[in-house]
């Protein structure tokens, strides 16, 4: 590929090189989110700055962590991921926020994704339609052993990925609003837990990498509650899902060294 930063080992969009970034990574959307979750890193410093990418760099129990904004959708994930890889991390956790599918799943509590429904195009420039987008186990479990530890109230199972916001939130006022509305139903029939907008691009481009990735959300609402008039708290503070992915990427550290991986 064409080196287009001018510069050999700097990444084009991300603005780092190796060294600049820990194995363990935290991507949340919102660039404003990295300096909130960069203070719960010991010696934490600002590595780059550009586009909607925002990395900061730290330690947590020794071992040296990052955050990584990524903005909103799939291309720019994906995009923070393949240039984070070659700067050397293995390991990324999401964090971000989430709208409530299931009844049970109420503004406030924490979603941990199993895997994701494919309904966005960006893991389709990675892999055929058939394959999978699924977390990585063991920081699925480092993510439930965290909320338990946190006393949260969480769920698990999967989650919806789409391109559109407004097409899951006005679905009728689109051209395709018959097919928006049957899948929707379809989600619901199956289970899914939430809908967001990130998780499938990356557990694709995590599985073509080679790499591990799991999410976490916070749940700032539940249309589906608010729709048949049951009580439907909005929640905007991201603090606990933060908290969440925190604790796992420790949980993470401690059995890596024992596992020396």
């Amino acid at each position: 590929m064409q080196n287009y930063s001018g510069e050999v080992g700097l990444q084009y969009h991300i603005q780092t090189r190796p060294g600049d970034v820990g194995r363990y990574v935290i991507l949340p959307g919102d660039p404003k989110r990295s300096a909130k979750i960069a203070s719960h890193f010991q010696d934490a410093r600002l590595v780059a700055d550009n586009r909607e990418f925002v990395t900061y760099t730290g330690y947590l129990d020794g071992e040296k962590v990052s955050v990584t904004s990524t903005g909103i959708g799939g291309p720019s994930a994906s995009i923070a991921m393949e240039e984070l890889v070659k700067c050397g991390a293995d390991t990324f956790l999401r964090v971000g926020t989430c709208g409530g599918i299931d009844l049970d799943v109420k503004g406030g509590d924490i979603v941990v994704a199993t895997g994701a429904i494919r309904m966005e195009g960006t893991s389709r420039e990675y892999a055929p339609i058939e394959f999978p987008a699924v977390a990585d186990f063991d920081i699925v479990n480092a993510m439930i052993q965290s909320c338990k530890h946190l006393g949260l109230r969480y769920h698990k199972g999967i989650v919806q990925c789409k391109d559109a916001f407004y097409g899951q939130h006005d679905p009728e006022l689109m051209p395709v609003s018959y097919e928006l509305l049957n899948k929707w139903e379809a989600w619901k029939r199956l289970g899914c837990k939430a809908s967001e907008m990130e998780s499938a691009a990356l557990f694709v481009v995590a599985s073509h990498l080679g790499v591990r990735c799991g999410s976490d959300f916070h749940v700032v609402g539940n249309q589906e509650r608010n729709a048949l008039g049951m009580d439907n708290p909005i929640v905007h503070d991201t603090e606990a899902a933060i908290k969440v992915a925190i604790e796992a990427i420790r949980i993470l550290i401690k059995e890596d060294k024992a596992n020396a991986k």
